[in-house]
């Protein structure tokens, strides 16, 4: 039977992405399982992808995808990620954002020293470790799938494959682990929910954060994206000039920072986050979909084992960074317990995996709201922005 190479065109590329969402939102339906875990439906469906490429591959039909549209797409995303980075907002959060900021920050030097260091001492590429840690954890899915191709062209194997296989792991272990930490800290020190004017100031804030002024429109909203996506690609072809190798939503990423920012100063409310959110959200979905497709399964087998201690040390490492440092530097209270909780969620899996173990806490031992500002704050709107720094800088040194 002769071999088929089939040839994917960008406009067939996302219908398969479209069809790749609405099949993993009905795998989410038909295995609960993967819907308490919360993995996203573009995952599910992606993964289907992943599977069916590899048992038909050199045995009835290998693809070739188009990547122009998969490209456009990631820039978009991480574009949106580059407008949610407010030094208004982060101000406005008070003092507990930057401090927890900054031990999301210490986690996130902690996680590439130990993955860069415990590489080494396997024999492997110093890169890869980069991968079970910042990029596939802290960065989730998205910044796995996003940095495969960077660090492939560096040289490390298999770079997208392994990171999304870490990225899973974390989302898993993030949701069966996460709330446990909290849990004990609440029952070994008997803490017990402060309500006050403390919490009645945070609700307020994230009530008034969540106003969106009428300046903000949809065609408003799509044109500042496209201008930072535009401007950043100018700015990318002078990193290149100075030699630093970026992905290329770097420089989209950072002009969408400074234009939220320029935004703010001169209040005129044409940047809308939730918006901005929903743009991005659509985009990852039908992004996450089509790297999946052309995902390199077949490549990782014998970089299970090294890749498996990496993570194991990367748990241990955020178990006794939350117990010691988050919760000591947040307080030792209630609040600090489920933040120590939500801190785990998003340094080892998602944002979402740190809400549902937070919800969980708050469900079962009472109501953490200044938490849930604070995790909110940093795990959505300012981690990823600093993640993709510090891998982008990492790179750059160990190249």
């Amino acid at each position: 039977m002769e071999l088929i190479t089939l040839k994917l065109n960008a406009i067939e590329m996302l219908g398969l992405a479209a069809f790749g969402v609405v099949m993993g939102a009905w795998l989410k339906r038909w295995l609960p399982a993967l819907d308490r875990l919360h993995i996203p439906a573009s995952i599910a469906g992606g993964l289907v992808y992943a599977v069916l490429a590899l048992v038909l591959r050199d045995r009835f039909v290998n693809f070739e995808v188009e990547p122009s549209v998969r490209d456009v797409l990631m820039v978009a995303f991480f574009t949106t990620i580059g407008m949610h980075a407010s030094l208004e907002l982060l101000r406005a959060g008070g003092r507990q954002v930057v401090i927890f900021l900054g031990a999301a920050v210490l986690g996130l030097a902690i996680q590439i020293v130990w993955g860069v260091g415990a590489a080494a001492m396997l024999g492997l590429d110093p890169l890869l470790g980069v991968i079970p840690g910042a990029v596939a954890l802290t960065g989730g899915p998205a910044t796995a799938l996003a940095f495969g191709g960077p660090l492939e062209d560096l040289g490390v194997q298999s770079a997208t494959a392994l990171g999304l296989g870490s990225a899973m792991f974390g989302i898993v272990i993030g949701g069966l682990v996460g709330g446990h930490i909290g849990g004990v800290l609440i029952r070994r020190f008997g803490l017990i929910p402060v309500r006050g004017h403390a919490s009645a100031d945070f609700s307020a804030l994230d009530r008034e954060l969540e106003e969106h002024p009428q300046s903000a429109t949809w065609p408003t909203t799509i044109v500042l994206l496209s201008l930072a996506m535009g401007a950043g690609m100018i700015l990318n072809r002078f990193f290149a000039h100075i030699d630093l190798t970026v992905p290329i939503y770097i420089g989209p990423m950072i002009c969408a920072g400074i234009l939220r920012n320029i935004d703010d100063v001169l209040r005129g409310g044409r940047v809308s986050p939730s918006r901005m959110e929903l743009l991005g959200n659509i985009a990852l979905e039908l992004f996450i979909v089509m790297a999946l497709l052309s995902l390199r399964l077949w490549e990782i087998v014998h970089l299970a084992l090294p890749v498996f201690i990496i993570l194991c040390g990367q748990i241990l490492i955020l178990i006794v960074l939350c117990w010691t440092i988050v919760f000591r530097l947040m307080g030792r209270s209630h609040e600090s317990a489920v933040m120590a909780t939500g801190y785990f969620g998003f340094m080892m899996g998602t944002t979402a995996n740190a809400m549902a173990c937070m919800g969980e806490l708050a469900c079962k031992y009472g109501p953490a709201p200044q938490a849930f500002f604070v995790v909110t704050i940093v795990g959505a709107f300012f981690i990823d922005f600093i993640n993709t720094l510090f891998i982008t800088v990492t790179m750059n040194v160990l190249r």
